[in-house]
């Protein structure tokens, strides 16, 4: 009997949930955040890192101190074990649903969308992110520095703009957002047809 009901908690927290349901977390951790007086972001762990290695020796913007930090680096770190947890045990046996028409659209652009997960998640074409293609690959290591630095130089990624700024209406991060929606409509439609079109 037991087994049985594992199965189908499982089966639950395999399948697809409302988006509902991660708005009501986001505003649980967001009100227990803004209780204990936190400013909830992920880019910062980025900057403890770097403390972390010794970069505050040499640049003043890394010296500070970590002990504030703790709390971060066990959202990190839960974060991460999360992700491990969910891929690992929790997979959808299915690739992402996405819809019929982005499908198609990338096939234009001879991204093939997987049928099965033997073929890949649909997360990220691994016929474009691979190690044996140099577009890819530039692609990740341009884009990852543009994430990087970005989030760093607008002091927040969006997690912690739109999330936190936005929720405590800062008007900085109502400008730092609708940037951010600018960029990816620049991307989307300008730069992305560029490179893939």
């Amino acid at each position: 009997m037991q087994l049985i009901f594992l199965d189908g908690g499982l089966d639950l927290l395999r399948g697809p949930w409302h988006w509902a349901a991660s708005g009501v977390a986001i505003t649980i951790v967001m009100a227990l955040m803004t209780w204990m007086g936190r400013s909830f972001g992920v880019s910062t762990a980025f900057k403890n890192l770097c403390n972390l290695a010794g970069a505050g020796r040499r640049i003043s913007f890394f010296d500070y101190d970590l002990k504030d930090e703790d709390w971060r680096f066990a959202f990190i770190f839960g974060a991460i074990a999360g992700g491990a947890i969910a891929a690992v045990w929790l997979a959808n046996p299915d690739p992402v649903a996405l819809n019929p028409a982005t499908i198609a659209h990338l096939s234009d652009w001879g991204i093939a969308y997987p049928a099965t997960v033997a073929e890949g998640s649909g997360y990220l074409p691994e016929e474009l992110f691979n190690l044996g293609n140099a577009k890819g690959v530039i692609i990740a290591i341009i884009g990852g520095f543009l994430v990087g630095f970005g989030a760093r130089y607008a002091d927040g990624c969006t997690s912690g703009h739109a999330i936190t700024g936005l929720s405590h209406m800062q008007l900085p991060s109502l400008l730092t957002v609708i940037g951010f929606f600018i960029g990816g409509l620049a991307m989307t439609w300008l730069i992305m047809p560029l490179i893939f079109g």
